[in-house]
């Protein structure tokens, strides 16, 4: 089975989609797979949520419509969708900030109705469109930004959460960006010889070393890979050497596929499932089995199976 993906960006995008098909009625399957950037089959798969979302008791005329006929999308609301909101001060403030952050999804028309009903809103309750949500990026992150503007080798104290160690590294900051409600540095680390990604709120310390370095060239930029410090999703990208490590997981630990990086998700008759996890550190996937305690089996590979049993007699020791 391929990978499952991940809950959030998807989630993000379906929002994003459906004032855009609602302001653009028979838009071709194609043409919206391109604006999203996703395939058309993992758009149809999108699309197929919509008929279940809804209100109680979740009849036909409770549910939004999808109709997808010789290529070519449609979306018909519920009648509720017709009746006026009335919401309290911090209500539309919180409903105006998760709009302005669905126009930032790739694919979004920032002149569209969402746009539109965004500024009706921010009438409304008497404020302006732009509603700045700030996100802690940790202590490091306006000498990190300001670095890799300058093209500035920088030495850093970092925490790495897969090793449980904190490391000097030199690095050369190539973008600094936020994702899956985290900032991080994309850069060349010189002490891996390799392109890492790091997560700026793990950053203990910034030093410039008086260096600089230029550009990486595009072929390098893309064929770059993601280390133990990435997340899961478009930030983590596996790689060769990292294990493969099977888990039998009971049906309670469900949301271990949609959290962490899978190559595989099977589902099993008694409601369990056994994935494929990608592990880079085993206190990674010690944290994880910790976590679950019976819900989780190592069964392949062998020398992983005890990597659980092994953690847990270290903690255990710790309290005696």
């Amino acid at each position: 089975m391929s990978p499952r993906p991940q809950i959030g960006p998807r989630l993000e995008r379906v929002l994003a989609l459906v004032p855009w098909i609602a302001e653009h009625p028979g838009s071709p399957l194609d043409e919206l797979a391109v604006r999203f950037d996703v395939t058309p089959d993992e758009l149809e798969r999108d699309l197929e949520l919509l008929p279940f979302c809804g209100l109680p008791p979740y009849s036909p005329d409770r549910l939004i419509d999808v109709e997808i006929v010789e290529g070519r999308v449609w979306i018909r609301f519920a009648e509720y969708f017709a009746r006026p909101l009335r919401l309290t001060a911090d209500e539309g403030l919180g409903l105006l900030a998760a709009g302005e952050a669905l126009l930032a999804v790739p694919g979004s028309d920032q002149a569209g109705s969402l746009a539109t009903a965004l500024d009706k809103l921010a009438a409304a309750i008497g404020t302006e469109r732009g509603v700045s949500v700030q996100v802690g990026g940790g202590t490091f992150l306006d000498e990190l930004r300001g670095a890799a503007d300058r093209r500035e080798r920088v030495e850093i104290d970092y925490y790495s959460f897969g090793r449980d160690v904190t490391s000097t590294r030199e690095i050369d900051p190539e973008s600094v960006f936020h994702a899956f409600g985290q900032w991080y540095v994309d850069a060349y680390c010189h002490d891996a010889a390799a392109r890492r990604m790091f997560r700026v709120d793990r950053v203990r310390g910034v030093r410039p070393t008086g260096e600089h370095f230029d550009p990486p060239a595009p072929s390098d930029a893309e064929d770059g890979e993601s280390g133990e410090d990435s997340e899961a999703g478009s930030v983590f990208h596996p790689r060769a050497d990292d294990a493969r490590v099977t888990l039998r997981l009971g049906p309670d630990a469900g949301w271990v596929a949609e959290s962490y990086p899978t190559e595989s998700v099977t589902d099993r008759a008694d409601g369990g499932w056994d994935v494929v996890l990608v592990v880079s550190e085993r206190a990674f996937l010690e944290r994880i089995l910790l976590r679950l305690g019976p819900e989780a089996e190592v069964t392949a590979p062998p020398e992983w199976t005890s990597v659980g049993a092994e953690a847990a007699r270290r903690v255990r020791a710790r309290y005696g």
